[in-house]
């Protein structure tokens, strides 16, 4: 996929993947799901649910090391400042040749434009948190946020998901 067409789709993902509501029991389910399914895989992740920024889940794979923790923050701070995906907001940043760093001002030690982070958005409200998943290829991990999502929310991950 061209870089136009992933800000298209992931647009498209940021407007369908909403919840009705969302506590932290919801949070709770959804790490949980992400885990299970990393874990099937076999994949070396770690797994961060946020809301109001405060931590509601968060577990470290097999494999996965403290620098899978660094990345999670700084990919949740680019939602939380932007309600956006990080991914969403990294593709945008090359197709305009920019960085967040030029762009925003925004140092790399705090946030990373990457795949993997996704905001947590209820209907009527707005963005409350994110759901980050770091350790594999951003696309990848983007992709394993947005197929757990889509299942819990009910939509079919084939037609709304990234090709790899």
């Amino acid at each position: 996929m061209s870089v136009e067409d992933d800000i298209e789709a992931i647009a498209e993902q940021e407007r369908l993947l909403v919840f009705d509501r969302f506590d932290a029991e919801a949070a709770w389910a959804l790490g949980e799901r992400l885990r299970l399914l990393a874990r099937e895989r076999g994949l070396a992740v770690a797994i961060d649910v946020t809301l109001h920024s405060m931590p509601v889940f968060y577990c470290a794979l097999a494999g996965s090391t403290a620098d899978n923790a660094r990345w999670i923050r700084r990919k949740r701070n680019v939602v939380l400042h932007f309600l956006r995906s990080s991914y969403a907001v990294g593709r945008r940043l090359a197709q305009q040749d920019s960085t967040l760093e030029d762009k925003f001002s925004l140092a790399d030690v705090d946030y990373a434009a990457h795949g993997g982070s996704f905001p947590i958005t209820v209907a009527g409200v707005g963005c409350i948190g994110a759901v980050t998943v770091s350790g594999l290829p951003q696309r990848d991990d983007h992709n394993l946020v947005v197929e757990v999502l889509a299942e819990i929310l009910g939509h079919d991950v084939l037609k709304i998901g990234l090709r790899p």
